[in-house]
């Protein structure tokens, strides 16, 4: 029964890592269509979000069956929990992503009023966020944790970087104002992805020592 079990766990496992690497495909894609205003890409980033959502469902569903049909010891049932509370905020990324898809073909045929550097900056590095938090979890590896949470600093860094030279951009030329707003709202897309990928490694820590750093009364 245990070795039934812990192959079912160990197919969870993986389509964590399938579903993380669709969203990692989405950051990457959407990074792709900004910087080369390349529509078709920004579409398919549209399209991966369906995706993304799909297996969100499959995920559910899995869990769900581990917890109907199967009796998980704490250890397990916080591998399941964490992997539902994971699979949320993967999801919201996944929109975030289709979000910035948007603006990227809104912005496709103009050209843009600064380089993209720090937005390119941003996007890579909530790509590594997620990549880690997926690793930490089927890892069990606290020191990624560690790494994907303090890089969310540097994230919200950059977003103050972003601002800030745009603020100036409008200040110079208040016709550079439409253009501006729409680049923030990209810039605090991302930012807000670093934060789910935070969320996501909080989770994983929570399933590895049974204690969450925002909830402390979650059970152990």
């Amino acid at each position: 029964m245990r070795s039934h079990f812990d192959a079912q766990l160990a197919k969870l496992n993986n389509e964590m890592i399938q579903m993380g690497a669709l969203v990692e495909a989405a950051i990457a894609g959407v990074t792709e269509a900004l910087l080369k205003q390349d529509v078709a890409e920004a579409e398919r980033v549209i399209r991966l979000e369906q995706e993304i959502d799909d297996k969100e469902k499959d995920i559910e569903a899995h869990c769900l069956k581990l917890l109907v049909q199967q009796q998980p010891v704490a250890r397990d049932l916080r591998q399941i929990s964490t992997a539902l509370k994971m699979i949320t905020d993967l999801e919201r990324i996944g929109d975030q992503t289709m979000d910035i898809s948007e603006l990227a073909i809104l912005l496709s045929d103009t050209s843009y009023i600064k380089r993209l550097e720090h937005i390119a900056q941003m996007a890579e590095e909530t790509g590594r966020m997620v990549t880690g938090a997926i690793d930490a979890f089927v890892e069990k590896d606290l020191s990624r944790v560690q790494s994907v949470i303090a890089a969310d600093d540097i994230v919200d860094g950059l977003f103050d970087t972003v601002k800030e030279d745009l603020i100036q951009l409008i200040l110079e030329d208040p016709k550079n104002g439409s253009q501006a707003l729409d680049l923030l709202m990209i810039a605090k897309y991302l930012e807000r992805i670093g934060d789910h990928a935070e969320n996501i490694a909080e989770w994983v820590e929570y399933s590895i020592t049974g204690h969450h750093r925002r909830d402390p009364n979650l059970p152990k």
